[in-house]
């Protein structure tokens, strides 16, 4: 098999010293989520609730060594139910009820799986986090840095996200919205007045999905955390936000455009061999645009799409290793499918159109990474700059009572 080109390494940091930081513009973030057990985390919801059932049937000391317990959570751990969720609050060496509804959760960059949204189970959940998810949220997810490693600063996801590198560098969750349903935009006070009108000819505030997609065009890594340059003109910024947009429909799945996203030219994936029922490692032939997984071939797959990295780490050899990684016998991780299930084979077409589309316009961004306009200085003489300290914290959006340990509830 050939070997490919490998994707180009972005530079530690283009933009200077003035440019703005992500962390200064959305100054309310959280880090990433701990689920502290494998166990609870699958690609599909059959699995989890095989895994519940055979938890909730063990007892004793099999209950407590299936549980996985952690210096957070063990089966006799009492914690308040995660906002949103309609899960026991009681201790887990008691629970024999049924499987709770699995969410969906970005468990990885560019992979979804399910997750079991109960808070006995989950060492670091982060309930801000939850109290404000749901559409229209969208959360950025800034990168851990790691030097000299190709791939995005920052993604995109519309799900809950785990929020950690694949490098296992710590990043940072930072959601678009303060507060459920659309409300209150976490950016800094006067920063979308200050964009509108420098850049909106006079049609008042920039929108907050606006700021998002310029965003995605023009952040870069940097040591001190990501970096958002401002763009020189309304030209630069119309054109930077077409592109942020057009990038953030395809890490959402076409929920934007509501059209999903396809390769140009009626360019599809397609099985041309069927994946085995224990695939392997995959490898690309990039003469023929072909995936091989154990036998199986899929084509056409774009090089852009083998070789996209995020924080230096191949997205499609580690969505197969997170699939494919041996269990250890006996324990709740080895409860799963018997054979690789169709919808996954589905994800993993989905998944090639996606990091093609992306890999594929990532020169476009260059222009807008370099940035050219106004800075941090600008942005501290327009009052933008700096952030108050409550514009760091959590709104308060608890418009609901929240059920706490052993079926108390929250006092507010």
């Amino acid at each position: 098999m050939r070997g490919v080109t490998e994707a180009p390494r972005q530079q530690a940091l283009p933009p200077g010293e003035d440019t703005p930081l992500l962390d200064e513009l959305m100054p309310w973030s959280v880090a990433p989520l701990r689920f502290g057990r494998a166990w609870i985390v699958a690609p599909d919801v059959r699995t989890l609730r095989g895994r519940w059932d055979r938890l909730v049937a063990a007892e004793g000391g099999e209950r407590a060594a299936l549980f996985r317990p952690s210096r957070a959570r063990t089966p006799d751990t009492a914690v308040a139910a995660l906002p949103g969720q309609r899960t026991g609050t009681g201790r887990f060496a008691r629970e024999d009820g049924p499987c709770p509804e699995p969410v969906r959760v970005l468990a990885d960059p560019f992979d979804e799986q399910w997750l079991l949204p109960d808070h006995r189970l989950i060492d670091t959940a982060r309930p801000e986090l939850w109290r404000v998810a749901g559409a229209p949220q969208l959360f950025l997810v800034e990168q851990g840095y790691v030097p000299g490693a190709a791939g995005p600063a920052l993604l995109a996801t519309g799900a809950l996200p785990e929020g950690r590198s694949p490098a296992g560098r710590p990043g940072r969750i930072r959601p678009l919205f303060r507060r459920p349903g659309g409300a209150e935009p976490n950016l800094a006070p006067g920063l979308l007045g200050f964009l509108g009108e420098r850049y909106g000819a006079g049609r008042g505030p920039a929108d907050p999905l606006e700021w998002a997609a310029w965003a995605a065009a023009a952040a870069v890594p940097s040591p001190a955390g990501c970096r958002v340059p401002l763009p020189v003109d309304r030209a630069a910024w119309e054109a930077g936000t077409a592109l942020g947009r057009e990038l953030l429909d395809v890490q959402l799945r076409g929920a934007l455009s509501g059209t999903r996203p396809r390769l140009p030219g009626g360019r599809r994936p397609y099985v041309r061999a069927a994946l085995p029922a224990r695939p392997e490692a995959p490898s690309y032939d990039p003469g023929g645009e072909v995936l091989e997984v154990g036998g199986g071939r899929i084509s056409p797959v774009p090089e852009a799409a083998w070789a996209y990295r995020v924080g230096g780490v191949r997205v499609l050899e580690r969505w197969f290793a997170r699939r494919t990684a041996p269990a250890e016998p006996g324990s709740l991780e080895a409860i799963g499918p018997a054979a690789w299930p169709q919808e996954w084979t589905s994800e993993l077409l989905d998944l090639v159109t996606v990091l093609a589309l992306l890999g594929g316009r990532e020169a476009e961004r260059a222009p807008f990474a370099a940035g050219g306009g106004p800075g941090r200085a600008a942005l501290r003489a327009a009052g933008v700059l700096p952030v108050p300290d409550r514009a760091r914290r959590p709104a308060s959006v608890l418009d609901h009572r929240e059920e706490g340990p052993e079926g108390q509830f929250t006092l507010v």
